[in-house]
This record gives structure tokens, C-alpha cells and sequence, in this order.
């Protein structure tokens, strides 16, 4: 059974450069034998959070709302793409992110982050780490960290030049570490239910 993994973006400028992350990412999951999919925030372009998911009565959330509900409850891990708003995470995805919070409980979660610069976004995967953990995943300990992102990937998302070559060697540990902890996540709620 291949692995459900929902890939988040979330920039919603107009000249975005990490898609191609998001994108050599899901390439190179379902390269494994993954089922990936892209999740970007500006395509589902939920409102400014109002109302969470789960405050709607049933069946009244808004339809691209209740659609990646779905998604959400029935992937078995999940990858973050982050760039860097001055050291901070960008509002597109953590926006996105807001409107759930049980959907998310109980799976693994990846983050790659990536930066015009040569600090590669990672002041905003450390600032996930810990949002993704208070909202219920397990993060893996394995993170990318992508930059400058134009010398990284070409607009396909291909790897170029030595900055793709050190991606492709660091893709490898990133995509073992996920989907070692997917089955053991998945596994763990075939025998047991989740405590609450």
C-alpha cells in the first residue's frame, strides 16, 4: 500500500520560487513509491481564519474547506513547505493550517524549508517544528533546508548545479525518515486507537 502524503505550500506571491520545491518533493516521493499529491494554499484559498473546520455544523463548511478535510483525515503523512518572512513563517500556510487541528493528530510530518539566501529558510522550519507538534504530528527530526532556491532547482524542479546535487543526497535520509515513521504511525492505529 503506497503511502497517502499531502505536500503543503502556502506562498501566494506572484513570482513563486518555492513550488519548485513542493514540486521536486512530490516527484521524488511518488519516485519511491509514494502517493503524493500538492496541497498549495493559494489554489484552495481558504479565507483569513474566521471559523475553524470543526466549528461549522456538519456538512456547512465551505466545500474546498471540507474537501481538504478530507484529504487531511485520510493521508498518512504530511510535508510542509516553508520559505522565510522575516524569520518568520509564511501567513499563506500557516493560515491554511489553522482551520484544522484534530484532522492532523496521530500522523507524521515532514518540513523543507528554502530561502532566496544562503540561510535556506530554516528559522522558519524550526518555528514548525514546534507548530506542527502542538497541533498533534510527530515531526521527524530529518529536515531540508533549500537556498539560495534559483541555484537549487530549475523552474521544473529539477535539481542544477551543486547546491541540487547536495538535495539529492540529502532527499534520500529526508524521505526514509517520513516514511519510516508513516507505517509505524499507521501501524500503531491498526492496533490501538489513538488515546483521545
Amino acid at each position: 500500500m503506497a503511502d497517502k502524503v499531502l505536500v503543503f505550500y502556502g506562498s501566494y506571491r506572484s513570482d513563486r520560487m518555492g513550488i519548485r520545491l513542493a514540486d521536486y518533493l512530490v516527484k521524488g516521493l511518488n519516485a519511491r513509491g509514494a502517493a503524493a499529491e500538492l496541497v498549495d494554499a493559494k489554489a484552495v484559498n481558504l479565507p483569513m481564519l474566521d471559523r475553524m473546520y470543526k466549528e461549522y455544523p456538519k456538512g456547512e463548511a465551505p466545500a474546498a474547506m471540507e474537501a481538504l478535510a478530507e484529504k487531511i483525515r485520510t493521508a498518512d503523512a504530511f510535508v510542509f513547505v516553508t520559505g522565510e518572512y522575516n524569520w518568520g513563517p509564511q501567513p499563506g500556510l500557516k493560515n491554511l493550517t489553522d482551520h484544522f487541528l484534530e484532522e492532523w493528530f496521530w500522523r507524521p510530518a515532514a518540513v523543507a524549508s528554502y530561502s532566496a539566501g544562503r540561510f535556506s529558510g530554516v528559522r522558519s522550519g524550526s518555528i514548525w517544528h514546534s507548530i506542527l507538534s502542538e497541533m498533534g504530528m510527530v515531526v521527524i527530526s530529518s529536515a531540508l533546508a533549500v537556498g539560495p532556491i534559483s541555484q537549487t532547482l530549475d523552474a521544473d524542479g529539477n535539481p542544477t548545479g551543486g547546491a541540487g546535487e547536495s538535495l539529492q543526497k540529502a532527499f534520500p535520509r529526508f524521505a526514509d525518515d517520513l516514511a519510516w515513521w508513516t507505517e509505524a504511525a499507521r501501524e500503531q492505529r491498526t492496533r490501538k486507537a489513538p488515546p483521545y
